[in-house]
């Protein structure tokens, strides 16, 4: 059973947030995207993601940070149930082989994030916004079938290309995350 020196203890709030970044990441980009995509019609599917994705590139850029910030460092002693640690926080991240084993895959959760969040979200939801307006002018929409004004195609090039990116770049951000799981594990 937890003590109160639980609450307390940095190392907790690090395995919560690990957990809850690696968790909120699979549930998103495996489960409730795909499964939105299935069986929404394409423009409530849009406004769905248009609303969800800022908290989520968000909420994914803050939690890294709050992942070196309580870094658990090593257990150096242990009498009952405290634990004296050494290296801990983010200066125990920049320490030694800390460095490229557990900063690194905490600097592209957080880099893969911000790309999202900063450039590649907000370009993909201007290029849809676009693409709406371009169905006006042209009388249908940018999925039906037939032939497509060169503006749309250059759109739907543009959104593919932004949507590639963005996916790639959480793709790249996950790995990272399944890594430092492994590289959490040594520490307990």
């Amino acid at each position: 059973m937890p003590t109160l020196a639980s609450l307390s203890d940095p190392k907790a709030y690090h395995i919560l947030t690990y957990g809850t970044l690696l968790g909120s990441t699979i549930f998103q980009t495996f489960l409730a995207g795909p499964l939105a995509f299935k069986v929404l019609p394409r423009p409530q599917f849009s406004t769905l993601q248009q609303a969800i994705f800022p908290p989520f590139f968000t909420f994914q850029t803050a939690l890294p940070v709050v992942l070196a910030l309580t870094w658990p460092g090593e257990r150096v002693a242990s009498v009952g149930g405290a634990s004296m640690r050494q290296n801990a926080g983010i200066r125990g991240l920049m320490d030694g082989d800390n460095l490229w084993t557990a900063l690194m895959p905490v600097v592209v959760m957080f880099g893969t994030s911000l790309l999202n969040l900063v450039l590649f979200g907000p370009a993909t939801t201007k290029v849809m916004r676009e693409r709406k307006h371009q169905e006006t002018r042209d009388g249908k929409k940018y999925y039906d079938p037939g032939s497509k004004t060169a503006e749309m195609q250059r759109l739907n090039s543009s959104f593919s290309k932004l949507h590639g990116a963005s996916s790639l770049s959480n793709v790249i951000g996950l790995g990272a995350m399944f890594y430092y799981g492994f590289v959490l594990a040594e520490k307990m």
